[in-house]
């Protein structure tokens, strides 16, 4: 799964540190998160949308075996 969660990050001039505050979470959290080594949760995945005013989709991007067959 890739993730533009950097990408919205930047394009909402938020650091890191901001950003994790914002979604109560650690800032390793959204550091795991951007290199895409953490899946998250719903309930995160849809703050993260709700954060930068777009889709869940707009922001994971599923490739591969993870799509539905």
């Amino acid at each position: 799964m890739k993730t533009l969660i950097r990408e919205k990050r930047t394009q909402f001039d938020m650091t890191q540190e901001e950003l994790s505050q914002k979604l109560e979470v650690s800032r390793q959290t959204i550091i795991s998160l951007e290199k895409g080594k953490y899946k998250p949760s719903l309930i995160l995945a849809h703050k993260l949308a709700q954060t930068f005013n777009c889709t869940i989709e707009d922001i994971f991007i599923f490739e591969g075996d993870e799509n539905v067959k």
